[in-house]
């Protein structure tokens, strides 16, 4: 299946930078472009977009409160925000998180690294790397001091319905671990590790591995450490 990618973001020249690139590949095309949060929104609806390459500082509507409303829209359930930050991680990657983006990519990253971003995203993966969950959980602390007030205790609560096994690879997700490697540490197959994932997410309303890393540290189930 083709990949359908719409692009956001105010500047021109670097939507025609990314049209050329994914336009490039045999399984992707870029449907629609956007210089703003509420025009994304619209025409992810109207294309049928997979994946929104999302601007995150846009005139108007930002991509903060575009990937809000595409994470709140169920007809929009489908269609995965990658935020493009100018750092890999800055102030706004927690809030893009928590307003329901699958994950977020750095503007001067490599060209490879932008398709295989798209890719992974598109599959319903988190595109969260170790040293950007690393650089996720020090924002977390940069919020709070980890006491138990900042806890979400909705989401604490619904960690009850999460069996032994389930709760103990969403503290291995929660460290940036691959299906694989968390098969290693559990010794268990990767299906089993992607059974057990999916089974997380549906119990806890994730719509992706990025929600249940978000979901780890608000509930409390994994307590960030400072290195």
């Amino acid at each position: 299946m083709t990949i359908r990618v719409l692009l956001a973001d105010d500047q021109a020249l670097l939507r025609s930078a990314f049209r050329v690139l994914v336009d490039s590949e045999s399984d992707m095309e870029v449907v629609a472009e956007a210089s703003d949060g509420a025009e994304a929104v619209r025409l992810a609806k109207e294309e049928r977009a997979d994946v929104v390459l999302m601007d995150i500082r846009m005139p108007g509507t930002d991509g903060l409160a575009a990937t809000r409303m595409i994470s709140a829209d169920p007809a929009l359930a489908h269609v995965r925000v990658v935020i493009l930050t100018t750092f890999e991680v800055d102030d706004y990657v927690v809030q893009s998180l928590r307003a329901g983006a699958s994950g977020f990519l750095g503007k001067g990253s490599e060209p490879d690294e932008l398709l295989a971003a798209i890719r992974v995203a598109a599959g319903g993966e988190a595109l969260l790397s170790p040293a950007a969950t690393k650089g996720l959980i020090a924002r977390f602390l940069a919020q709070g001091d980890g006491a138990d007030d900042d806890r979400d205790p909705a989401r604490a609560e619904r960690l009850a319905a999460l069996t032994v096994r389930e709760r103990e690879v969403l503290v291995q997700v929660a460290g940036g671990h691959s299906n694989d490697e968390i098969a290693e540490r559990l010794a268990v197959s990767p299906l089993t590790v992607k059974t057990h994932v999916n089974r997380a997410m549906s119990k806890l309303g994730a719509r992706d591995r990025a929600q249940l890393v978000v979901i780890a540290y608000e509930s409390g189930l994994v307590r960030p450490r400072v290195e």
